[in-house]
């Protein structure tokens, strides 16, 4: 009885608790939700989720439920979730709204999550934020979506009424790459480089280069042949490396992957990138055998891939890749010039910033090189910058350090 009695005495708190964050409506249609905010003259705000996203599950878990997140939302807002994806373990709840789901997801073009659509009174669309925040974050982001003259759609309504000032144009066409509208994006980006008559300024360089995302778009011909003017904006080898990944893209990823999960063919992709890019082609190739070899796991093609390119190239590599590659070397190399060569390259990957998991690369590569004492020293350095799971980890390397065991492959 005495638990019964307290199990009670606690439900009112739990209630109070579960009260404080947002109010998502349940057991409602569209139409309904529509209809209610309309009576109630309040702003809809849809959460599109999946089951297997990541982000979703964190704003549900951490920042939906936080009592300065449910008061501004519930004053405002007629809150409502909308599953995107189908599954096996659905309610008639969820499944009720699979064709609104559908609907939604085509006529919003919803193509990354979470994405929270915005809906006037009205049930007119008003706004679009795509990704996860903080709490304060997504409160400024759902405040700004109340603001007329911040809203997406009503902008974009104009641009279709019309509207075509350059200032507007180039605005706009910011705001839609932001909002994860890439096809009205690229359009109004179009429209605002046709009337342009000098692409070289630094305000078009730096506008080109976010709407250049393959060979066939306007600014790929100023990233191939006009390099040095790009790069006197936006920084030394940026052209080229906008170069690479379009390239890329383009001309070897799609052929990595074969019907019988054969090998690629190396030498035929090599024969066709040199005969459209030849500038560029050896670096392209090598570059692309290291992104191969690692995902396959490949560990001897990795090895030799990595130590090529960046004999080579590795003047050009930036700190993640430095990372990557070093990481790499440590659990697939056993030949001690090779591990010398990446703690080189491990170093250089944190030197202007002493990021923890960089740190611990570092630490591991001296290790694995018999320097036991500067792999200790790197390696606490590491563990005292990090926090969470990965001090964690980093605590359990170092104890693996002192004890003297080998703990790769």
């Amino acid at each position: 009885m005495k638990k019964l009695l307290l199990l009670a005495s606690w439900l009112p708190l739990m209630a109070v608790a579960q009260d404080k964050g947002m109010h998502f409506e349940h057991g409602t249609s569209w139409a309904e939700v529509k209809a209610k905010a309309k009576a109630e003259n309040k702003y809809i705000f849809v959460d599109c989720y999946t089951t297997w996203c990541g982000p979703c599950k964190y704003m549900s878990a951490n920042i939906f439920p936080q009592e300065s997140v449910g008061n501004f939302m519930n004053a405002r807002y007629i809150n409502v979730k909308v599953q995107m994806d189908q599954t096996d373990k659905d309610g008639e709840d969820v499944k009720k709204w699979y064709t609104d789901a559908r609907q939604i997801e085509k006529d919003y073009s919803i193509r990354a999550y979470p994405t929270f659509l915005v809906f006037g009174p009205d049930g007119q669309i008003v706004d679009r934020q795509v990704g996860g925040a903080d709490a304060e974050q997504f409160i400024e982001r759902c405040a700004a979506s109340l603001e007329p003259a911040k809203q997406y759609y009503p902008q974009l309504a104009k641009y279709q009424g019309g509207q075509r000032d350059t200032a507007f144009l180039r605005k706009l066409a910011y705001l839609a790459l932001e909002k994860y509208d890439q096809a009205n994006a690229n359009a109004v980006a179009k429209d605002y480089l046709s009337q342009q008559k000098d692409l070289y300024t630094p305000v078009n360089i730096n506008f080109v280069s976010k709407f250049t995302q393959s060979s066939k778009d306007p600014g790929f011909d100023m990233f191939l042949h006009h390099a040095d003017k790009v790069n006197k904006v936006l920084g030394a080898g940026k052209a080229e490396e906008k170069v690479l990944a379009i390239a890329a893209n383009e001309e070897v990823y799609p052929r990595l992957r074969t019907k019988d999960n054969t090998a690629p063919d190396w030498v035929g992709i090599e024969k066709d990138v040199k005969a459209k890019y030849p500038a560029i082609a050896e670096e392209l190739i090598l570059k692309s055998k290291v992104r191969y070899y690692v995902f396959t796991k490949d560990a001897d093609h990795a090895v030799t891939s990595i130590v090529a390119y960046m004999k080579k190239y590795g003047h050009k590599a930036d700190p993640q890749s430095l990372n990557e590659y070093a990481w790499t070397i440590f659990e697939k190399c056993n030949d001690a010039k090779c591990i010398e060569e990446a703690l080189e390259w491990s170093k250089r990957s944190f030197k202007d910033n002493e990021i923890p998991a960089f740190m611990d690369t570092y630490a591991n590569l001296l290790y694995k090189a018999g320097k036991k004492s500067d792999a200790l020293v790197w390696e606490e350095k590491a563990m005292n910058k990090a926090d969470g799971d990965e001090k964690k980890n980093y605590e359990s390397t170092l104890e693996k350090m002192k004890k003297g065991e080998k703990y790769w492959d």
